[in-house]
């Protein structure tokens, strides 16, 4: 893993990444607007006795500086007037933009953390379809959508391979493909041994059946957005350049706001799409997140 970090990243941001995945994640929160204002919620919490710091990002998201009691547990939560989100995390449904009137297919939805933000945005209008794969991961999907009171959506336990067979076409596609999470480690330290090679090539293979999948079921002028909390380039720009690369009418688009450093073109000796200069990663050592990365894709 190392070896490969300091092949794109270098030796002194390598040491940096290090050293950063080694410090514990400051919790944040994405309040639920359907719900509740920002204002009112940090205002409840605070007179309980927590500390919070609006998130730079996104005006309806805190980080918790300090905690009172467990963050899982308050009325507060168990109301659904927040989510328990990174940062990093709560980006993907901003920068795919979802629209109260459109079509809105979440292809990797449970637990239900993006499908809930993707609702609040949508102001629980239009039509959100969620999918998953797996069904012990479908109870904690409807929990999480009754909790946050979110009425737009369908559930649906498939893998989302299969989503040509629903003959659906949507405006909006999120892609929070499977990965060997290899941005997680700040949060999860295991995933430094526990990943190998194969591991990143298996998760490699599901990514791009899933991303042509998805683009295919696009309506014409619509997004894909494919993301991972992996920073590992064989689960991101390598993915997207092998299936843009196969498809004609696609193409990569400029994210509205500059959350990240810009996409890698050339890796491990491979000249890649010029335009996945256009995608996004976030590295805990530069942005304070967890690893995650993200590529706007239009269909032309």
């Amino acid at each position: 893993m190392i070896q490969r970090y300091i092949q794109f990243l270098g030796l002194d941001d390598t040491v940096n990444l290090l050293k950063a995945n080694e410090k514990p994640l400051i919790p944040s929160i994405r309040v639920n607007m359907l719900k509740i204002s920002a204002l009112d919620l940090k205002q409840r919490l605070e007179e309980k006795g927590f500390e919070l710091e609006q998130i730079e990002w996104v005006p309806y998201g805190f980080n918790v500086i300090r905690e009172s009691h467990n963050l899982g547990s308050s009325h507060e939560f168990l109301q659904g007037y927040y989510y328990l989100q990174n940062v990093a995390s709560m980006l993907s449904a901003i920068i795919l933009d979802p629209k109260p009137n459109e079509i809105v297919i979440d292809m990797c939805a449970a637990p239900g953390s993006k499908s809930t933000h993707v609702a609040q945005l949508m102001r629980n209008e239009g039509s959100l379809i969620l999918i998953d794969k797996y069904k012990n991961r479908i109870p904690a999907l409807e929990t999480n959508l009754r909790r946050m009171g979110i009425i737009n959506s369908i559930v649906l336990n498939m893998d989302s391979i299969n989503l040509p067979k629903l003959k659906i076409y949507a405006d909006k596609i999120l892609l929070d493909a499977p990965c060997t999470g290899e941005g997680l480690i700040k949060q999860d330290p295991s995933r430094k041994k526990s990943k190998k090679m194969r591991d990143i090539e298996k998760m490699a293979s599901i990514q791009k059946k899933l991303l042509k999948t998805g683009l295919n079921s696009l309506k014409e002028g619509g997004m894909l957005l494919y993301c991972t909390c992996s920073i590992a380039p064989e689960e991101n720009e390598l993915v997207v350049n092998e299936i843009l690369s196969e498809l004609d009418n696609f193409g990569i688009t400029k994210i509205s706001k500059n959350y990240g450093l810009k996409g890698l073109t050339e890796i491990f000796g491979n000249k890649l799409i010029e335009d996945l200069k256009l995608s996004q990663r976030l590295y805990p050592h530069i942005h304070d997140t967890i690893g995650f990365y993200f590529c706007l894709i239009k269909k032309n």
